[in-house]
Order: C-alpha cells, then sequence, then structure tokens
C-alpha cells in the first residue's frame, strides 16, 4: 500500500474525482449499500451495516458475522475478523484486527498504560473523547509509515504508552507531557469549558485534544528518530541546541512570554520556548497540515478549484532545497496555505474561530520541511528493514 506521503504528492494538481475510491486517502469511506460512512462511526447511517476500521489498511469496511460467536468477515478475501474489546466501553473503538490475534485490544488502546475510573461519569465522557483522538493520531502515524508499537507488550525500551489521569481534589494538578515514550494527559483537557479557559490563560490561538496528542507524540518522536538517528546534528543547526537548560527556558517563558519577534521564526510563541518545544510545534504542524490536505483531496477539493491568490513560498523558503522531495513538499505546503486562507473565512461566515489561526515565515517553512524529510527517512528505513512498512 502506498504511503500517505506517496499518496499526497502523486495528488497535487490532480482531480480526486477521476481516481479509484480504493487509493484515497484520508477519512473518505464508503459502505456496501452506496452511502459515505465517515473515520468514527460504528454503524452506517444509511442502511445500519456494523463497520470496523482496519488501522493496516486504512479501510472502514462493512462487517457481517462470522461463523464463530463474536467474528466477523468483509469482503475483499480478508481473514476472520473481531472487534476491539473497547467497543463496549466508553471508548466506543470501532477498530478490528484478525480473529486469530490474541490480544483483545487493537493496536490504538493497547497503548494505553492507565485509564480514569470509569465510575465517574465525568471520567467516562473524558476517556471516550481522548480515545476518539487518540486513534486519529495513531491511524494517521500508521498511515505515515511511522513506528507504533505498545511500551507495555509489544516494545519495553523505545515503545509508546499513556497515561490518561485526573487531578485528585487535592492535587497535585496532573500535567500533560511527555518523558521516555510515556505520554501523561491530564482527562480535565476534555472538558471543552476547562480547555478553553486554559487557553485564553495561556493567550493560545488555538488548543484541542488531538494538538495535544500531536505535539506530545513529537517529543515521543524526537528522542526516536532525532536523537538516536542521524539528524540530531542538522536539527540544532536548524531549531537551536536543546541540550540548553529546559527548565530555566521554561521559566523565562512564564516570567516574560515569548521573544518580541517570535511570528518572524516560529510556528507559535510557544515553539519559542526551547528547541524540544519547536519541534513538537513544528512537528503538531505537519501532522496537522498532512491529514487535512489528505482529507480535503480524499473529498475530492483540490487546490487547483480554489480562487485563493497567495504568495507561494519559493524554493528559497526550504531548507534543504535539492532534497528528491523537496518540489513536492513545496506543493503540499503551499496548497495547504491556499487552503486554509478559504476554511478561515467560511469560519468567519459562520461566526466561528479561525480554522488555522496560524501565519507561516520563512524559517517555519524550512523547519516543516526538516520534519518531512525525516518522516520520510523514518518510512524508508521501515520498509527496508521488513519489506512491508510500516514498522
Amino acid at each position: 500500500m502506498a504511503s500517505l506521503l506517496e499518496t499526497l504528492g502523486d495528488l497535487i494538481g490532480t482531480n480526486w474525482k477521476h481516481r479509484d475510491v480504493a487509493k484515497r486517502y484520508s477519512r473518505t469511506f464508503v459502505c456496501r449499500c452506496g452511502s459515505p460512512v465517515f473515520f468514527g462511526n460504528m454503524f452506517c447511517n444509511s442502511c445500519q451495516a456494523p463497520l470496523g476500521y482496519l488501522p493496516g489498511e486504512d479501510a472502514l469496511v462493512p462487517l457481517e458475522p462470522g461463523p464463530r460467536p463474536d467474528t466477523w468477515e468483509a469482503s475483499g478475501g480478508r481473514p476472520l475478523l473481531k472487534y476491539c474489546s473497547n467497543r463496549d466501553t466508553a471508548a466506543q473503538c470501532n477498530w478490528i484486527q484478525t480473529a486469530s490475534e490474541p490480544e483483545e485490544l487493537c493496536i490504538a488502546c493497547r497503548l494505553n498504560r492507565t485509564i480514569p475510573n470509569l465510575d465517574c461519569e465525568d471520567n467516562a465522557r473524558y476517556w471516550g473523547l481522548l480515545e476518539v483522538a487518540k486513534r486519529r493520531l495513531v491511524s494517521q502515524l500508521l498511515a505515515l509509515g511511522l513506528p507504533v508499537k505498545s511500551k507495555l507488550d509489544a516494545d519495553d525500551k523505545d515503545g509508546l504508552m499513556f497515561d490518561f489521569l485526573r487531578s485528585p481534589e487535592n492535587g497535585p494538578r496532573v500535567l500533560t507531557g511527555h518523558a521516555d515514550g510515556l505520554i501523561t494527559v491530564n482527562i480535565e483537557e476534555a472538558d471543552s469549558v476547562q480547555r478553553e479557559k486554559m487557553r485564553l490563560e495561556l493567550h493560545e490561538p488555538y488548543r484541542t485534544l488531538l494538538g495535544h496528542l500531536r505535539h506530545e507524540v513529537g517529543h515521543y518522536y524526537w528522542n526516536r528518530l532525532v536523537l538516536r538517528g542521524p539528524w540530531l546534528q542538522r536539527f540544532r543547526t536548524l531549531f537551536g541546541d536543546e541540550r540548553d537548560d529546559y527548565a530555566a527556558a521554561l521559566k523565562t517563558n512564564y516570567e516574560n512570554g515569548p521573544p518580541a519577534d517570535w511570528a518572524d521564526r516560529y510556528i507559535s510563541s510557544y515553539a519559542s520556548t526551547h528547541p524540544w518545544e519547536d519541534w513538537a510545534e513544528t512537528w503538531a504542524h505537519y501532522l496537522h497540515m498532512i491529514d487535512s490536505l489528505g482529507t480535503a483531496f480524499g473529498f475530492g477539493l483540490d487546490a487547483e478549484d480554489l480562487e485563493a491568490v497567495i504568495q507561494p513560498f519559493e524554493r528559497d523558503a526550504l531548507y534543504a532545497r535539492d532534497d528528491a522531495s523537496a518540489d513536492g513538499f513545496l506543493s503540499l505546503l503551499n496548497s495547504w496555505v491556499e487552503m486554509t486562507m478559504v476554511l478561515n473565512e467560511l469560519a468567519r461566515s459562520m461566526g466561528q474561530p479561525d480554522f488555522y489561526p496560524f501565519v507561516m515565515s520563512k524559517p517555519t517553512v524550512a523547519k516543516l520541511q526538516f520534519v518531512h524529510m525525516v518522516v520520510e527517512d523514518a518510512r524508508s528505513a521501515a520498509t527496508a528493514s521488513d519489506g512491508d512498512g510500516p514498522f
């Protein structure tokens, strides 16, 4: 199966509607009755067929009961299937896997080390919202060919896991963050009122569950792909030296705020705090861009169809102008800028905040291309090692 990046690269400047539906990426699925179904659906809204998401194929498929209890069949010569055991919990997971696999949980749910006490109704609701965001994240990571293995049962050294925790009434407050493959999330972030309050207090233009997860997983992949890979010296040249005192940098940021010219060099004010945060913020925005473009193209929306006039970025904005993927990346980036201009205006027409409230500078473009190159390199290494990709 072609990677997400390869697919998007092929589609720039083309019209999705003239391509095979089976090759479409992202969140564009069709039930056997011909009705559109969507990534999070458990049933078709038209014919009520049960649906299951196959992460290895990036496919949402209608199912028929299998020959044994709790098994299911799908077309296309697929083996017998079973649902993730979190389907009937507050997580409402719609992912499926082969019935022969010993694990009862899907790859996304197997990443959980700790979930909140579900006897509390609010906890159950918050956890369900977090799992929706996490499944979206994990499906994208797999589509990009990035390593996704549970630290709990598959890779205790380099794997990934999540703690979803709630602050005790008398403190201390649970802090969202990453440490050695463990992503901790304060589940109160799933409360839209609390999240908006935090957004305003921190003067942020954007704060979402998916954004949090993409940012924190960026720290995880920095450790895996940059610190332990061939990119570290190049990272330091572009982003700065991550060995600078992190605690002191955070203290300076919270006491004095970002530098006055942060918008000229960073994707967000928080990115100016420290090279680690610059990487994580840039990584998150790269995932925003790739997923949103894939979804738009999947529904037949092409930048060629838009009437927005932008000043496109040229090759002089790139980190590596002669890289083999430079032209493709530049096309993706300029398509994103054009598309977000239109989507921001649509949001304003509805009286809503901007869809993408950020402005890119040339240094930001260079950093985004660097992330793109690291991701492509990781997938190429995985494909070379096992011939299948992803990891």
